[in-house]
């Protein structure tokens, strides 16, 4: 097998009494991309830890290159050619360090490296790897000051500067823009042609049809189906790792009631158009649009994080301007963040208190916080989202990142409220935890209106009533949720504005 980098054999793994690895047998070939798709809990977080290092296996063996691969930790792992670049943005990159010291870190520890750092000779080295990269920014600004998506490619630029054996790459361009996205994707495939094999953690179709080469999909710790005839069936890979077909029956749509929400003189960008939208009970409008489109902008608006005085915008026919999200939230206006690490889960708290916050109010008396409520909330939402633990007391750091988002979403979810914005809500969740969450947002819905910012027109589609498109800061499209429109809302959403009467916009 002088083609495969990575050959994985009968690779067994248990925690305890749970077996989370089954005899995973599974090649990864040299200079091709092989995506791996799992719903959470199907154990692929686990075997990419024991490829890094972070796990042993129980049994089976691990060879790389030819040669057998057992490293103890993910620095032995990086050593040996094994780079990971992994979702949390924070875990690839050092906050409070410059651009230059992030890319260069691994130069600086090696310890032959001396007493005396050659600042000049870092920052050039630093500059030819963000120039291969085509990050054009300043390499001394420190990364705390950088965006999501510019901290992201500093991470995965880190990687490629060690010419890796076996790239592992999760979910990388949750945060990235289109732009972005295609600078990655043209050197994954410079990372190709070197012949570098390259494991791509992800269930955004947008990024399988663009990079993939085969598709592994797990289920329950076992290897569940294995694609790779061209065209690839992502259908099939999604059914595998499922274990039953998806349906894909067209929305029905909800009967829209009074206008809840009403915003006048939009603008999202200096040179975009102003605009209007209105917002109604009993009603789910996802608000789609490449990263770059001004979703967030629109959402942080509406949320009192970015005040906007130019946009009127009225709340149950009274005027609405919050300068705050405290003001919002007093107004019945809720938002649950895209960033669940940096802006919504809180890591010291058990399951109950994170799906409780903000509103511990509720749940206290005289100043004291009411337990055997806060676990009965608690309990309600595990069971409606379907939340995988041990009980409500467990911290939330132990779930998994599917399990957490459902603590995010859920938490606004529980409460009543006029208007929920929710960005970004199934990011960085496999595809059955994303109709979990999808179901349960549609089932909640009937005394608010509901506001989805998407930047995946697939997800925009599964739970919509009616769908808004936005391209570079402008309204370009809004229709429907219906099968005749989706050919509109594609053109709209590919950037070509297509101009829509309004009755077809539903009533």
């Amino acid at each position: 097998m002088s083609n495969t980098a990575c050959q994985i054999s009968g690779i067994v793994k248990s925690f305890g009494p749970n077996k989370v690895l089954q005899e995973i047998n599974l090649d990864l070939p040299a200079g091709m991309i092989t995506v791996l798709m799992g719903a959470n809990g199907a154990g692929k977080s686990t075997l990419v830890k024991i490829l890094c290092g972070v796990h042993q296996a129980d049994a089976g063996s691990v060879y790389l290159l030819g040669e057998r691969f057992e490293p103890i930790s993910p620095a032995d792992a990086f050593k040996s050619g094994v780079v990971t670049v992994h979702q949390s943005i924070n875990n690839g990159v050092i906050p409070d360090l410059d651009v230059v010291s992030n890319l260069m870190i691994d130069k600086l520890a090696e310890q032959n490296s001396g007493f005396f750092i050659n600042s000049e000779k870092l920052k050039k080295e630093a500059d030819k790897i963000a120039s291969a990269m085509d990050i054009n920014l300043d390499t001394e600004t420190l990364v705390r000051d950088l965006g999501p998506a510019d901290k992201q490619m500093i991470a995965i630029a880190r990687a490629m500067a060690h010419a890796p054996k076996l790239l592992i790459l999760d979910e990388p361009t949750s945060s990235l823009s289109e732009n972005e996205a295609k600078r990655l994707f043209t050197l994954l495939q410079k990372l190709k042609e070197q012949g570098v094999a390259i494991l791509y953690i992800s269930h955004r179709m947008s990024d399988i049809n663009s990079v993939a080469d085969r598709i592994v999909a797990m289920r329950d710790g076992t290897i569940s189906g294995l694609f790779e005839e061209k065209p690839l069936n992502y259908e099939g890979a999604v059914t595998a790792m499922l274990g039953q077909k998806l349906s894909q029956n067209e929305i029905e749509i909800n009967e829209r009631k009074r206008e809840i929400l009403n915003l006048k003189g939009v603008r999202l960008a200096n040179d975009s158009k102003p605009f209007d939208l209105s917002f109604y009970k009993n009603e789910i409008v996802s608000i789609t649009g490449l990263i770059g489109s001004g979703k967030t902008t629109l959402a942080s608006q509406i949320f009192g994080l970015s005040p906007n005085s130019k946009v009127k915008m009225t709340l149950n026919g009274d005027p609405y301007s919050p300068q705050s999200p405290k003001e919002a939230i007093a107004e019945g206006v809720f938002m649950c963040p895209k960033d669940r690490a940096s802006n919504a889960v809180v890591s010291e708290f058990d399951i109950s208190n994170n799906l409780a916050l903000p509103f511990f109010k509720k749940h206290s008396r005289f100043s004291f916080l009411r337990t055997k409520r806060l676990s009965q909330n608690a309990r309600n939402s595990i069971s409606e989202l379907g939340i995988v633990c041990q009980s409500e007391a467990d911290s939330v750091t132990t779930l998994s990142g599917g399990n957490q988002q459902k603590v995010m979403v859920g938490r606004w979810l529980a409460e009543e409220s006029s208007v929920l914005l929710l960005d970004e809500p199934f990011q960085g969740v496999d595809i059955k935890a994303r109709r979990d969450i999808g179901v349960q947002i549609r089932s909640t819905s009937s005394q608010r209106a509901t506001l989805i910012f998407v930047a995946e027109l697939d997800e925009a589609l599964e739970i919509a009533d009616r769908v808004i498109v936005l391209h570079e800061g402008n309204l370009v499209g809004e229709y429907q949720n219906k099968s005749e429109n989706i050919p509109e809302i594609v053109s709209s959403f590919s950037g070509s504005a297509y101009k829509q009467d309004s009755s077809n916009y539903g009533t």
